[in-house]
């Protein structure tokens, strides 16, 4: 027995608890069932109540000693006898039943509705008739004082079937729906309520055959995409009546008026199924394919729910009782027992004093006596030869192995488990024993120590701007949290961090070739000094300024010394003049054979980056660079440890007494100075954005 506590409610289930493997047989079954430790508190309140495969309907006869259910497969109905406990007949059909009606008070005449179109009429004895309706059938219902069996489906008409005479009389016919979902007959007044696929409920007399009112449910639902079709009705007296609809609502209504009294959402939008109501305690219980729910016809309020572990398909109510039986898309048809909805019938009147003594626990549906493991499990124990045996049984995606072997291999496997975790609990005790000797006191955070580490070094960058930012970021109270909480904790394994990733590892790069002095910088490398020649085109300078920016790119150019690292791992110094003329001493040296070229030959071990060269010869200009190159041919080579590399390029001839380039100088600078003044009168200066843009340093340098 399982026990559920839904809003204070308890629900016990009645067939829940511990289960015996389907493969054993017979006898197997029966000894497994005896070693429970809990058979004591396991109840079996109807021997043998399930079905082959599903189970469709269900319902209690009017005198409550029978309860009929269908199923499959094969289709079939059974009959248990509540006052044995144990089923009394089972019969087959040719077709699966849809819905079914008690005709009698007892299980004497039945009716059964076929999806195949077929009506059965059962006696007592067995099948008593068998006919065929016109259209497809999906609900009935049988109407006392005419003697008339009405049933409707995917037709707008309402069939009937007078069991008197044992003739098809005049369908109602309705011009308005295309399809019929439903149908109920008060008790009182003997009115026939029928629900369209269209969202309307019509109401027929059967004195005059005749529609005397119809009623527009759909409308009463609000925030609705789809038009909700009536799927589900029932009378609670002779004046209210509830319609379940396709959407998951029930509504109240009272037949005098058009508004609902009252609707109540499942919110799952999902069909309603059945209705059903408790007078006594205010009840209402409204099934879908997902739960029944439980609530007050008053207030709304739920009082409790029966969720599924398969699809319900149908339940019955044991009138006056808090005892509920379901049919649902598996084997087993479940009684559940709530006692806040009436006492236990007389039948199985020991449930009240059974849930009385019982406490309140949890059982799991697991098998005592077998274990279920993985194939990967299985390889890790090593019986994976014992696969096809009996020994094993092929269950979903692993195996049930019997629990006496389980333990035994597990076991075998880990004989050296022991002593592992033997030496690693003296290791962590010696560890916490002793002390550390020394012991280090950081400034660092518990939480994001790299960022904070960081921020220390850019803190103490010369760069004023962003020792600032790093200073205002480590002692603004604000940031605080973002060192102690670790929810602010840096996730390297987010997908924002994995787009950073490029940037991020060449910052790294970028630190470790500084640190081994891989990537060399000139004695010039400020940001101060960072200003391209070529910004005279968008500035508002004089002439006399710009021959005075010239004069000094000049002498920058002749002043420029790249370092080249030496043996001993330092750097040298080597003058613009010895770079690109005349290397007079080693590693640099002359090449007597070629005229005017000459070879700079890097030792192994020595490190000198040609590609990339100082930021101030950078800054400069191409054509001042070529106004201080005089050679003809240059030819650079060195090696890398992998192949010799070698640079050759050519610079045109130009003396400084020609006086054709001399004019053609004075000619250029003549344009150039006629360009400017052309850009300055339909361009605004940019001097300002260009600088900021040129003398911000780059990100990782």
């Amino acid at each position: 027995m399982l026990v559920t506590d839904i809003n204070n409610v308890k629900i016990y289930n009645l067939s829940g608890g511990k289960s015996v493997p389907e493969w054993l047989s017979n006898r197997k079954q029966k000894n497994a069932s005896k070693k429970h430790a809990d058979n004591d508190r396991r109840i079996e309140l109807i021997q043998d109540f399930d079905m082959p495969g599903v189970a469709s309907c269900i319902a209690v006869s009017p005198d409550g000693q029978y309860i009929l259910a269908t199923g499959t497969y094969k289709p079939r109905v059974k009959c248990f006898e509540v006052c044995n406990l144990s089923q009394k007949f089972e019969r087959c059909f040719d077709s699966e039943v849809e819905k079914f009606a008690i005709l009698s008070d007892d299980y004497g005449k039945v009716v059964f509705l076929h999806a195949d179109r077929y009506v059965e009429i059962h006696a007592a004895h067995g099948r008593h008739y068998r006919l065929r309706v016109p259209c497809f059938g999906r609900d009935l219902v049988y109407h006392k004082p005419s003697c008339d069996l009405l049933v409707v489906g995917a037709s707008p008409d309402i069939y009937r079937l007078n069991l008197e005479r044992g003739q098809f009389l005049l369908p109602y016919t309705n011009s308005s729906a295309s399809a019929i979902d439903s149908i109920t007959v008060n008790p009182e007044h003997q009115l026939i309520c029928a629900g369209t696929q269209e969202g309307t409920l019509e109401a027929w007399d059967h004195r005059d055959r005749s529609c005397v009112g119809t009623l527009d449910v759909a409308a009463g639902l609000q925030n609705t995409k789809e038009v909700a079709s009536v799927t589900a009705l029932e009378f609670k007296n002779g004046l209210t009546i509830a319609a379940g609809t396709s959407t998951g609502h029930v509504l109240l209504y009272d037949i005098r008026a058009r508004n609902p009294l009252a609707v109540k959402d499942h919110l799952n939008q999902l069909p309603i199924k059945k209705i059903r109501f408790q007078p006594e305690q205010k009840s209402v219980y409204s099934l879908d394919s997902a739960m029944l729910k439980i609530w007050d016809e008053t207030t709304l309020k739920q009082k409790a729910c029966i969720e599924a572990v398969s699809n319900f398909n149908d339940f019955a109510h044991y009138p006056g009782s808090g005892l509920f039986l379901f049919a649902q898309e598996d084997t087993k048809m479940l009684p559940y027992y709530v006692p806040i909805e009436g006492p236990a019938p007389k039948w199985c009147s020991f449930l009240d004093n059974l849930v009385e003594e019982m406490d309140s626990e949890a059982v799991q549906n697991v098998y005592d006596d077998y274990k279920f493991i993985t194939k990967q499990e299985l390889a890790e124990l090593k019986l994976d030869h014992l696969e096809g045996t009996r020994m094993l049984r092929a269950y979903m995606h692993g195996f049930f192995i019997d629990i006496r072997l389980y333990n035994k291999a597990k076991s075998v496997s880990e004989t050296f488990v022991f002593d592992g975790f033997r030496k690693e609990k003296i290791r962590k005790h010696i560890e916490a024993a002793r002390p550390a000797r020394i012991q280090l006191k950081t400034a660092l955070p518990e939480v994001n120590k790299e960022l904070a580490q960081q921020l220390m070094e850019e803190e103490h960058m010369s760069n004023a701007k962003r020792s600032a930012i790093a200073k205002g970021v480590l002692s603004d109270e604000r940031f605080k949290t973002m060192f102690e909480n670790p929810d602010f904790e840096i996730d390297k394994e987010a997908n924002e961090y994995r787009i950073l990733s490029m940037v991020l590892k060449r910052v790294e790069r970028d630190k470790a070739r500084r640190k081994e002095n891989v990537v060399l910088e000139g004695p010039g490398d400020d940001d101060e000094k960072q200003q391209s020649t070529d910004d005279d085109l968008y500035s508002e300078k004089s002439e006399s300024e710009s021959e005075d920016e010239k004069k000094e790119s000049d002498e920058e150019i002749d002043n420029v010394e790249p370092p080249v690292s030496s043996k001993n791992g330092g750097s040298k110094k080597v003058t613009s003049e010895s770079f690109v003329r005349k290397p007079s001493a080693p590693p640099m040296q002359q090449d007597d054979k070629s005229n005017g070229e000459f070879s700079l030959s890097v030792e192994e071990g020595a490190n000198f980056n040609i590609m990339q060269p100082s930021r101030q010869i950078q800054s400069v200009s191409l054509g001042k660079r070529v106004t201080k190159l005089e050679h003809n041919t240059t030819s650079v080579q060195f090696d890398n440890g992998i192949g010799r590399r070698e640079i050759t390029f050519t610079l045109p001839d130009r003396k400084k007494g020609n006086k054709t380039d001399q004019e053609r100088d004075r000619s250029r600078q003549q344009m150039l100075k006629k360009h400017k003044e052309e850009r300055r009168q339909v361009i605004r200066s940019a001097k300002g954005v260009i600088k900021k843009m040129v003398t911000k340093k780059p990100y990782g340098r």
